[in-house]
Formats: C-alpha cells, sequence, structure tokens
C-alpha cells in the first residue's frame, strides 16, 4: 500500500511540475543562465507564429527568393515545441535555380530550415539553416521580423555561425547573402 501511495504522489507531483508555457515565456528565459519554467509544452498560444506563414518572394542582387513557412509542432525526447519550418528556392536572373528544397520532406528538411524561438524583445524569431555546404560555414542563424505597421512585409537576416572552413572556400558564396536584409513580401 505504501508502495501504491508513493507511485501516485510521484504522478501527481511530475504531472504538476511538467506544463504548456508560452514561446513568449521560453523567449524571456535565458536557457543558460537562468532556469526556464519546466514545460513538456513550449505553445504558440497567441498565434505570433502564425503572421510568419505562407509564401514569401523578394529580389536581391540579381536573384529570386521564395521562402514558404509552415507552423508545426516538434516532438524531442524531453518536449513539445511550436516552430517553423521553412523551404527555400533561389533562382538566379536567367531562371536557373540555384537552391530548392521545396520537394523535401519535412523530416528531411527539419535539419535545413528549421524554426528555434523568438528573440527576448519578441520583434524576431530566430531560425536556423544549413545551405550544405558546410565545409564552408554555409549554416548559421536566420532571423524574420515583421514590423507590425507593413505586416505583408518582412526582412531577412543570415547570420552565418563564426567557425574554421574545413575545405577551400576561396570563391564561396553562402546560400543566402550574408549580413544583407532581403526583403520579402506575402504572396
Amino acid at each position: 500500500m505504501k508502495n501504491v501511495l508513493s507511485i501516485i504522489c510521484f504522478v501527481i507531483f511530475t504531472s504538476c511540475t511538467a506544463q504548456t508555457v508560452s514561446l513568449e515565456t521560453m523567449a524571456q528565459c535565458n536557457m543558460q543562465a537562468q532556469q526556464c519554467p519546466p514545460a513538456n509544452y513550449v505553445k504558440d498560444v497567441n498565434n505570433l507564429l502564425d503572421k510568419y506563414v505562407g509564401t514569401w518572394k523578394g529580389t536581391l542582387n540579381s536573384k529570386n527568393y521564395e521562402f514558404n513557412f509552415i507552423k508545426k509542432e516538434s516532438i524531442g525526447e524531453a518536449q513539445k515545441w511550436d516552430i517553423l519550418i521553412g523551404r527555400l528556392k533561389i533562382t538566379n536572373a536567367s531562371g536557373q535555380i540555384e537552391f530548392d528544397n521545396f520537394s523535401k520532406t519535412d523530416s528531411e528538411l527539419e535539419t535545413k530550415f528549421r524554426g528555434f524561438n523568438f528573440q527576448k524583445d519578441l520583434k524576431a524569431y530566430m531560425m536556423y539553416f544549413s545551405g550544405g555546404k558546410l565545409g564552408c560555414i554555409d549554416y548559421g542563424s536566420v532571423y524574420l521580423r515583421i514590423l507590425p505597421a507593413t505586416p505583408n512585409n518582412m526582412s531577412i537576416l543570415f547570420l552565418p555561425d563564426n567557425d574554421i572552413a574545413t575545405q577551400d572556400c576561396s570563391n564561396f558564396q553562402s546560400t543566402l547573402p550574408t549580413k544583407k536584409l532581403v526583403n520579402l513580401t506575402r504572396q
């Protein structure tokens, strides 16, 4: 009887400590410096991700960029987390496709263009991007930003991770323009 009571108390305590927490709450806590609230589900309770969902197009340096973002529930080992998954197609001025992952399945894609969370001020959503040229540091953080006054316009900024190139990258250009804003319009 004592063991049954202990098990029931453990189950009740565990279910009380694990909870649904908003994306905003998780953005406010610093996962390295302070304790984040325990969560079994980090949910987009206020639908902040919805404004990014859809197809967006823009041009920079004679290249056409087409992005498509969907909202998904990512299921990890310890928790579920609402994120954006992105797809990207880049064509040059001649119409040749330089990059296209639109035909990839979500499981193939998650390592290529996957959401993380909002910045503390909630003005930009951060994603992780990998363009496939890993030896030349073609991966890093992408920041999506939509100003409230212009909900059909979004800017994207790619900041590659600082790392050591593991191959000859003399004529290398990252898949996304580095440290340049790409202005996009909702389609």
